[in-house]
């Protein structure tokens, strides 16, 4: 039976007497409905608050207070099994800063003392003495040894409050999210379940803020299908450093642990899959989400993929294993850039993306024996541009083989964008040669993926039974780029050798030149020798414009599907007919209504 949920108005009962106190049941789950209705009513509380006015400021609030719930009753947990074993536990977070200390029974803080134990520096605890207040002694917990257990724990604890911010100027209404998030037990594994789907309910409804900012909410059948054609083993190293909320973290996780046999097998997996996430509210969520899928330890560091140069990455830093999706249209800063060569800086953070991946990724066999692999999402814009964009994937392609290009239709990523996106395919241990392609069709019920009718697993199986065994076929096409790239180099050869050896007759005239004005030669002579060195620069500038344009294209890998190019070319004369009629109607009827407004 769940336990009934007390009001946060009823008054607590005086606790009996220790003589009279019966031995106290451990505390019922809630069931999914208390669960469902709980966090729906702290949700309203929240919104009684006049200090916060969006669900951008209220959900990562209700986040962190349901944080803390969950860790405090995990604790609880943890500590009565140590007892029972005649072992000593050491609480991550001391008294009288954990849970039950300030928000449950006889100790529960309410109003402004609530208020002021969360956010002050120096304030009055719920143990009746001054010291520092909540938030800022979590940022400040104490890391102790590294190689302690619960090393990992306090630097996660530690580093999701450093962003934490208790915005709410009603110790009342803070006081109430407390008793109904009070009267939850995270303790059995369908609450843990029933907490997650609501949890994802949650990030859905922030996609459209988080859009604003680069962050695309991946959807789960997306993940699921990067994850599958990955094919992980356990022992290969995984990473997204951009992981968000944690998508590809936690469906690489789960897919390994189906491989996990034993004690030793689950520490190889909580060592080897790992993520980075930057910005303070997605690298809350993504502690969140993986605590609520059993998966403590897995490390998710708070760190800017940008943060390292370029040239600094080694053999320390590489994986097996890159499923990402790389932020579409993220803010890129000037220090950012400086972390890249400078002919391979620009404000595109996708393609700074790409390049991080190209250094991370292994060039030697992994573990299992297999190249190294990545799955990475990029939007339509990466295969088409050219420019810094081409000599991006100019090192891309000479490092690693495009096994695969997989086209999403429009809507994957609605609503904050209708760009088409892309899951690129690469393996390590060769340059490119032939690319598959498979273009996903919309299907024939609606006119696009959308919010409300998003991508799903079935509209993915097909692609992945066709990536294990590629064939040509009505959606599947390929390309021989390797050869294209030597047809396109052999093209440009001639033009670069003439390019080169005008700009090498282009220095010797401007020695010349140079040596006629020390020499104050005649005027005449002098612009003799400047109308050549203009001349010569040009025809250097001509030929390697011709070579250019001969040879960069082969980097724009934006290819449709030729049979629905030619589907579309065969349009029947008689529909062909039809719709150039209805065109010209349309047209006849908006010059008459013009013409009308005109005569006014």
């Amino acid at each position: 039976m769940p336990r009934p949920r007390r009001s946060a108005a009823t008054p607590e009962a005086p606790p009996p007497t220790p003589a009279a106190a019966p031995a106290a049941p451990a505390p019922a789950d809630s069931s999914r409905a208390d669960l469902r209705a709980a966090v729906r009513q702290a949700r309203r509380e929240l919104r009684k608050d006049l200090g916060i006015s969006t669900d951008i400021e209220r959900l990562p609030l209700l986040t962190w207070l349901m944080f803390l719930k969950f860790l405090d009753d995990h604790e609880t947990v943890a500590e009565t099994s140590a007892r029972l074993r005649g072992q000593t536990y050491t609480p991550l977070i001391p008294a009288p800063y954990r849970w039950r200390d300030r928000a449950s029974g006889t100790r529960r803080l309410t109003g402004k003392d609530l208020l002021a134990f969360i956010n002050q520096d120096q304030t009055l605890r719920p143990d009746g003495r001054k010291g520092p207040g909540l938030l800022p002694t979590l940022r400040s917990l104490p890391l102790g040894d590294p190689s302690a257990p619960d090393a990992t724990r306090r630097r996660v604890v530690r580093q999701v409050f450093e962003g934490c911010v208790c915005g709410l100027t009603s110790g009342a209404v803070l006081g109430d999210v407390c008793a109904l998030l009070d009267s939850l037990h995270f303790t059995s594994r369908d609450d843990v379940h029933t907490l997650s789907l609501l949890y994802e309910d949650m990030l859905r409804e922030m996609r459209d803020a988080a859009g604003q900012n680069g962050e695309f909410y991946t959807p789960r059948p997306v993940i699921r299908f990067c994850i599958q054609a990955l094919d992980p083993v356990l022992g290969e190293s995984f990473i997204d450093n951009a992981c968000g909320t944690g998508g590809f973290v936690v469906g690489a996780f789960e897919q390994l642990r189906a491989q996990a046999r034993s004690a030793a097998d689950l520490d190889t997996l909580r060592r080897t899959v790992r993520g980075a996430e930057p910005k303070p509210l997605p690298f809350l969520l993504v502690q969140m989400n993986l605590l609520l899928h059993g998966m403590d330890g897995v490390r998710v560091d708070r760190a800017n993929a940008f943060a390292q140069k370029l040239a600094d990455y080694g053999p320390a830093d590489e994986v097996d294993l890159i499923g990402t999706n790389v932020p579409f249209g993220a803010e890129v800063t000037r220090e950012d850039m400086s972390a890249f060569p400078p002919d391979r800086q620009t404000s595109d953070s996708a393609l700074l993306f790409l390049q991080v991946i190209a250094a991370r990724l292994r060039r030697t066999p992994t573990p299992a024996g297999r190249p190294a692999r990545a799955a990475i999402i990029v939007p339509n814009g990466v295969l088409s541009e050219l420019g810094v964009a081409a000599a991006i994937k100019r090192d891309l392609l000479a490092d690693f083989a495009l096994r695969a290009v997989v086209r999403l239709p429009e809507g994957v990523f609605a609503p904050y964008t209708d760009i088409p996106p892309n899951i690129l395919f690469l393996e390590a241990g060769r340059p490119t040669e032939k690319i598959a392609y498979y273009q996903i069709p919309i299907p024939a019920d609606r006119a696009k993926f959308t919010k409300t009718a998003p991508i799903e697993a079935v509209h993915l199986d097909p692609v992945l039974a066709w990536f294990r065994q590629p064939a040509e076929g009505e959606q599947a096409w390929s390309i021989d780029w390797g050869a294209e790239h030597r047809a396109a180099e052999a093209a440009a050869a001639p033009h670069r050798a003439e390019a080169q050896a005008a700009a090498e007759a282009a220095r010797a005239l401007a020695r010349e030149l140079r040596d006629l004005k020390n020499d104050k030669a005649d005027k005449t002579k002098i612009a003799a020798a400047e109308a050549r060195l203009a001349a010569t620069e040009a025809r250097a500038k001509a030929a390697q414009q011709q070579a250019d344009a001969l040879y960069w294209p082969v980097f724009d890998l934006d290819h449709k599907n030729p049979r629905a190019q030619a589907a579309a070319a065969h349009v029947p004369p008689a529909e062909l007919a039809a719709r150039l009629v209805q065109r010209a109607e349309k047209l006849a009827t908006l010059l008459r209504e013009i013409q009308a407004e005109v005569a006014r």
